[in-house]
C-alpha cells in the first residue's frame, strides 16, 4: 500500500472511530475546515513569428486544491494536484493527478509532531529550507517526521527526518536535522527579559544520506552541514549573522570536486517612523546542496540561497534580466534607505512623498585554481570573504512615491543594471556580452470615483547589448469591487534585427467576487527566464487563451 492509499485509509479509520459516538458532522462541527483552489489554464497557438511552438494537446492545465482541518490542538489536511498536462515552462516530471502534500499534526505539552509532509527551515536557510514556490513549479517539502519541542522558556529545539519531494515521488536521499534557538532574554527572565537588548543564539545540523554507487569515485554517503547564528536587536536597531559550513559534497553541481563549501550571511537594519536602512552582505562557495547528487535545475535542493538583489514586480524589471544565486561562488552586498518626505514639507507637498534607493551588486569569489594532483579532487583554493575581479551584477535602483491629490498619484523609478549574461544564464561569452541597461518606469492611477480607477504603466529599458531596447504600456481598467481590464503591448522596438523587432500584445478581463476570482486572458508570451528569490525556470514562447481561477474558503 502506498503512502497517498495509506494517509487515506488512516483518515477513514480516524473518521469511523470518532462516528462511534457521535457522526461526522457533530465531529466537524468542533473543528474547522478552511482551503483552497487554484487551476491555470492555456489553450496554445503555434506562432512562428515568436517562436511559440505547436502543442499537441491544445490545451495544457495545472490546477490544486488545499483542504485543512483544525481542531484545538490537532490539524490535518491535504493538496491534491492535477497536471493534465504541465503547462509549457513548468518542470515536465510533473504529469497526471495525485496527492502531492499530505500531512496530520497534534500539540501536547509543549511538543508539536507532525507526520507526513511539512516545510521547515533553519535560520537563514543556508543549510536547510524547504518551501514551495508555486509560479515557478518548485516543491521540495519533506515527507517523513518532524518534532517541535520547547524545552524551557526561550528554548527551543526541533529536528526532522524524510526525504524531499520529487514530484509525485520522493528523491532518494534521506535528510536528517536537528536545530536548537536560544532566545536569552526570555531563558534567564527577571532583569534580563526586561533589557532592552534582546540576544538570540541558534545552531543547525543537517545531514543528508545517499548511496554511492560510482564504479569510478569514492563518494560520501553522509554528507553533513552545520550553521551557527545570532540575531542581536536593542530599539530600532537589528544585527543579524549566520556561517555554515558544509563537508565535502561531490556532485553535477560541482564536478564532483572534494572541496568543502561555506556560506556566510549579515544584516543589519535601522528603522523608525519615515525613515528605514537595510545593509546586507552574503558569501557563497561550494554550497549546492541536493538530497540527489545528481540532480539537476531545481529538483532536490536542500538549502536556499537568497538572491541579494531587489525584488522586481513590474515587466521588464522582473523578467528580462532577473539575476539568479550561484551556488558554486558569489559574494553579494545589498543596500536599501526607505525614507518619507513628511506631509506640507518643501520636497513633501501635501500628500508626503516617499523615497526607495536600493543598490546592490554580486561579484565571483577570489579564488585560485589548484595546480598539480590534487586539481580533479579539490578544484581551487578561495577566500569567502574576498571580492574577485568578475562583476556577476549590478544594480542601482531608485523610486519616488508621490501622491499629487485624492485621484492621482504615481510611482516613479529607475535602474541602473549591469548583468552577466555568461555567467547568470550559462551562455558563451563571446556571443552573449555583459548586458548594461537603463530601466524606467512611471506608473500612473487616476481614481475617477469610488469605484471607477485606470493606471496606466510606461516602461523602456535602453541597452546597445543583447536585444537592445524595449518598450512596454499597460493600460488597467478597475470597476470596483467585482470587475478590471486590462491591455498590455511589450515591444522590441531597438532589436538590430527588422523581423525581431515585435509587439508581445496581451489582454485580460477578470471578475473578483468574495474570494473568488476568474481572469481571462489572450496574447503573446515573450521566451525568457522568471524568478523568485534568486531561483529561477525558463519560461518558452507562447501564443493563445489563458483562463487562471482561484477560491478559497
Amino acid at each position: 500500500m502506498n503512502f497517498n492509499r495509506l494517509t487515506l485509509f488512516s483518515i477513514s479509520i480516524l473518521l469511523t472511530n470518532l462516528s462511534f459516538s457521535q457522526n461526522i458532522d457533530q465531529v466537524l462541527s468542533r473543528g474547522e475546515v478552511h482551503g483552497s483552489f487554484q487551476m491555470d489554464m492555456q489553450y496554445y497557438q503555434e506562432d512562428s513569428l515568436i517562436g511559440a511552438q505547436e502543442v499537441p494537446e491544445d490545451v495544457l492545465m495545472n490546477g490544486f486544491a488545499n483542504i485543512n482541518y483544525t481542531n484545538g490542538n490537532f490539524s490535518a489536511g491535504f493538496r491534491y494536484e492535477s497536471y493534465l498536462n504541465t503547462m509549457l515552462g513548468f518542470p515536465p516530471g510533473y504529469k497526471g493527478n495525485g496527492i502531492g502534500y499530505k500531512y496530520a499534526s497534534y500539540t501536547n505539552d509543549d511538543m508539536t509532531v507532525t507526520v507526513g509532509n511539512y516545510y521547515e527551515q533553519f535560520g537563514n536557510g543556508l543549510i536547510f529550507r524547504t518551501y514551495e514556490a508555486r509560479g515557478l513549479g518548485y516543491d521540495n517539502a519533506m515527507e517523513g517526521i518532524r518534532i517541535n519541542y520547547k524545552l524551557a522558556e526561550g528554548l527551543f529545539v526541533k529536528g526532522i527526518i524524510g526525504k524531499q519531494r520529487f514530484y509525485f515521488e520522493t528523491g532518494e536521499g534521506v535528510i536528517r536535522g536537528v536545530d536548537g534557538e536560544l532566545m536569552l532574554n526570555d531563558f534567564f527572565g527577571g532583569k534580563f527579559a526586561e533589557s532592552k537588548t534582546k540576544l538570540t543564539l541558534g545552531g543547525s545540523f543537517i545531514s543528508k544520506y545517499q548511496v554511492d554507487q560510482s564504479a569510478q569515485l569514492n563518494l560520501p554517503e553522509n554528507v553533513g552541514a552545520s550553521a551557527g547564528r545570532f540575531t542581536l536587536q536593542r530599539g530600532k536597531v537589528r544585527l543579524t549573522g549566520e556561517y555554515a559550513r558544509k563537508i565535502n559534497d561531490p556532485s553535477a553541481d560541482n564536478n564532483f570536486i572534494y572541496k568543502e563549501g561555506e556560506a556566510f550571511f549579515a544584516e543589519t537594519g535601522y528603522s523608525t517612523k519615515g525613515f528605514g536602512l537595510t545593509l546586507s552582505a552574503k558569501g557563497v562557495d561550494n554550497m549546492s546542496y541536493r538530497s540527489d547528487r545528481n540532480a539537476a535545475l531545481t529538483d532536490l535542493q536542500i538549502n536556499f540561497l537568497p538572491a541579494l538583489t531587489r525584488q522586481h514586480t513590474y515587466n521588464l524589471l522582473a523578467t528580462l534580466y532577473p539575476y539568479a544565486t550561484q551556488p558554486n561562488g558569489e559574494i553579494a552586498f545589498q543596500g536599501e534607505m526607505v525614507y518619507k518626505f513628511k506631509k506640507k514639507s518643501l520636497l513633501g507637498g501635501k500628500y508626503g512623498t516617499g523615497i526607495l534607493i536600493n543598490y546592490s551588486t554580486v561579484y565571483n569569489i577570489d579564488s585560485t585554481a589548484i595546480v598539480g594532483p590534487d586539481t580533479a579532487l579539490l578544484g581551487y583554493e578561495s577566500n569567502i570573504f574576498a571580492l574577485g575581479e568578475e562583476k556577476y551584477y549590478e544594480e542601482l535602483n531608485i523610486e519616488i512615491s508621490k501622491k499629487f491629490n485624492k485621484k492621482f498619484k504615481g510611482i516613479f523609478t529607475y535602474s541602473n543594471m549591469v548583468f552577466n549574461q555568461a555567467v547568470i544564464q550559462g551562455k558563451p561569452p563571446q556571443d552573449y556580452p555583459t548586458v548594461y541597461a537603463n530601466i524606467g518606469v512611471i506608473d500612473l492611477t487616476y481614481k475617477i470615483n469610488k469605484k471607477h480607477a485606470i493606471r496606466t504603466e510606461v516602461q523602456g529599458l535602453f541597452t546597445k547589448q543583447d536585444q537592445q531596447d524595449w518598450a512596454t504600456l499597460l493600460v488597467e481598467y478597475t470597476f470596483s469591487p467585482h470587475w478590471f481590464l486590462a491591455v498590455m503591448d511589450q515591444y522590441n522596438y531597438g532589436n538590430k534585427y527588422e523581423d525581431e523587432r515585435i509587439h508581445y500584445y496581451f489582454a485580460s478581463a477578470g471578475y473578483i467576487k468574495g474570494t473568488n476570482r476568474i481572469q481571462l486572458g489572450y496574447g503573446k508570451q515573450r521566451a525568457g527566464i522568471f524568478c523568485v528569490g534568486g531561483v529561477c525556470r525558463n519560461v518558452p514562447a507562447a501564443s493563445g487563451l489563458t483562463l487562471s481561477i482561484t477560491s478559497s474558503f
